[in-house]
């Protein structure tokens, strides 16, 4: 883990080369657009393309008929690590990210993303979608090189239809959908800025639950009856598999929408586009016979589709046999956009360039290593060594079935090092987190401090043990308080917001926000009682909070000093029962 002060300015650097220089930004004519498209808990299975014969995804399978389809292509167990590796072309630990929360999510501030690489080769950025590896700037998209963002920061979010989101740190109303509302917003991207080189990222976040789809979809699959199932049936959700298949269902559409705009605009042979998932599938149900889902380093727990289309350049219908994974993305889109990738760090991933555009022949054999809560395997062409030691070979036995580890001990014992060696290498990086939240910086106008990332003392509670999108309830004491370890990244003047729900009995209790020696009070005045909502969405029950319509309580502004801080939230009266549910604060940068 590394301090936030001394890494401010390198950060930052490489996303202002692109504007800071016109000249800088120019590109050769041949440079292609780039759309990526990520999916939140889908498995492999999850697509007609791979034999499901439970749903129907054309659109996605256009993909692997325009364009190459990898057959062993690798992600880690859950969201934030995937997206961790995507973005740095580097294993998760060495970043930093050991978490789906609470600030485990966040990659260490002197990592180069994607996004810096084509933006110091002069694109157009763009993140649409779920971000989940840091909310506040620079941990920010659009302080890794994204200069657009619309979305969501957290692991997860308690409606997805027309909820709050953030744009470019800014809080706003989304409108309708989620997924067709991140779409909607790739779709003006690309259409504003069709005549420069682009780089599109949509981390879509279905079909992680909750459970929510238009009822386009959901009347498709209610009371459909499902042909294909598990290897272990008696274990599924059947209600759980059909809401997604039909949030996969109603992915295909969004990305048949994406390739529609890019033929509107003449841009398909211009433009690459990469489609993939962030683990395996979110619940009991097919996955090709595979061993494990979301969560496990087993097959079915980190095999992802991986498809690339970029007609005239990558052969229709190719399929890419030797192993590969996220870490490859990275240098693969910069070599074959020819950009140089911006990292000062040594990548994990290689380019797949070879692969996608010639034969592929003779191409080395390699370790991939898969790793989530100290748990670790190893993928080969041929074996994987579970995290218990267990060896499989996985071309005559890809479900998993009958460890050949007494048969084989020399494999046991090179993959055995070579996990090892791996763990003492990485592992060592997940030491204590220590990293504060970053609060305020001279370069971006708005820092939101959620709930979800503070610490709560005495009887306050969270509404849901999932942290991404809850709130505090239960704040019953005056000698209760919330807590944060701030870094305050330069002296300034800030307004202050506070996002929260009391009832009309309980008003009156006065607060205080107190940073370093700074402090400023409030009274809680303004009754707002509103009930737990989102479930009105939900097509099965949920293991997420519910969330509620919070109000917010201008503060006033706060002076805040530079340097590392503690930051705490207290009642110093409380006329009620309770102080307020709290869900976020808001500090917004004055320009003086």
């Amino acid at each position: 883990m590394h301090e936030l002060n001394s890494l401010l300015p390198l950060s930052l650097a490489l996303t202002l080369l692109a504007t800071a220089d016109p000249a800088a930004a120019a590109r050769p004519a041949d440079q292609p657009n780039v759309v990526v498209i990520l999916t939140d808990d889908q498995g492999w299975g999850d697509l007609s393309l791979n034999g499901n014969r439970n749903l129907h995804t054309p659109n996605i399978d256009q993909l692997a008929e325009q364009g190459a389809q990898f057959e062993r292509f690798f992600v880690c167990p859950v969201c934030s690590p995937t997206r961790a590796e995507f973005l740095t072309g580097r294993y998760h630990p060495r970043s930093g990210v050991y978490s789906t929360s609470a600030g485990g999510e966040r990659m260490d501030l002197d990592e180069r993303t994607i996004g810096d690489t084509f933006a110091a080769a002069g694109y157009a950025t763009a993140a649409f979608g779920k971000w989940h590896n840091g909310m506040q700037y620079p941990y920010h998209p659009n302080g890794r090189g994204f200069a657009e963002f619309y979305g969501f920061c957290s692991g997860h979010w308690g409606d997805y239809v027309s909820p709050p989101l953030d744009h470019n740190g800014k809080i706003v109303r989304g409108s309708g959908f989620v997924i067709d509302d991140f779409t909607n917003r790739a779709l003006a991207f690309m259409e504003a800025h069709r005549d420069d080189p682009f780089f599109v990222y949509l981390p879509f976040n279905t079909p992680h639950s909750p459970m929510q789809v238009p009822e386009r979809w959901w009347k498709r699959f209610e009371h459909k009856t499902l042909t294909m199932h598990n290897r272990d049936p008696d274990r599924e959700n059947l209600p759980h598999i059909r809401a997604a298949l039909a949030m996969c269902e109603n992915i295909d559409w969004n990305v048949g929408r994406i390739v529609a705009k890019l033929d509107e605009l003449d841009l398909a042979d211009d433009t690459i586009v990469i489609y993939f998932c962030d683990n395996g599938p979110n619940g009991v149900r097919w996955n090709g016979d595979m061993k494990g889902r979301k969560g496990s380093t087993d097959e079915g727990g980190v095999r992802s589709p991986l498809l690339a289309r970029w007609p005239g350049n990558i052969p229709a219908g190719r399929k890419v046999q030797p192993i590969s994974a996220a870490i490859d993305l990275l240098p693969t889109l910069a070599d074959l956009a020819g950009i140089p990738v911006v990292s000062t760090k040594p990548l994990d991933g290689v380019s797949l360039k070879r692969l996608l555009l010639e034969t592929g022949q003779d191409w080395p054999d390699r370790q991939i290593f898969s790793h989530w809560r100290g748990r670790v395997s190893v993928r080969t062409q041929q074996h994987r060594l579970d995290h218990q030691g267990k060896l499989f070979d996985m071309a005559r036995d890809p479900g998993q079935r009958r460890d050949i580890a007494a048969a084989h001990p020399e494999v046991v014992a090179r993959l055995r090092t070579a996990v090892n060696a791996w763990k003492t290498e990485l592992l060592p990086e997940l030491k204590e987190d220590k990293r504060p939240f970053p609060l305020g910086h001279t370069r971006y106008r708005y820092t939101q401090v959620p709930a979800r990332d503070g610490t709560a003392h005495g009887n306050i509670k969270r509404s849901n043990r999932f942290p991404n999108c809850s709130y505090f309830t239960n704040w019953t004491s005056t000698d209760d308080t919330i807590t944060w370890p701030v870094e305050v990244a330069a002296d300034g003047l800030y307004d202050v917001e506070l996002h929260y729900a009391c009832p009309a009995a309980d008003v009156g209790s006065e607060i205080e926000l107190r940073i370093g020696s700074s402090s400023l009070r409030g009274t809680i005045s303004k009754p707002h009682d509103v009930p737990p909502r989102g479930g009105e969405h939900d097509r099965v029950p949920r293991a997420e909070s519910y969330v509620k319509d919070f109000t917010t309580l201008p503060l006033g502004a706060i002076r805040l000093q530079a340097g590392q801080q503690g930051m705490t939230l207290k009642a110093l009266s409380m006329p009620g029962k309770q102080v307020m549910e709290f869900r976020l604060l808001l500090f917004t940068r004055r320009v003086e």
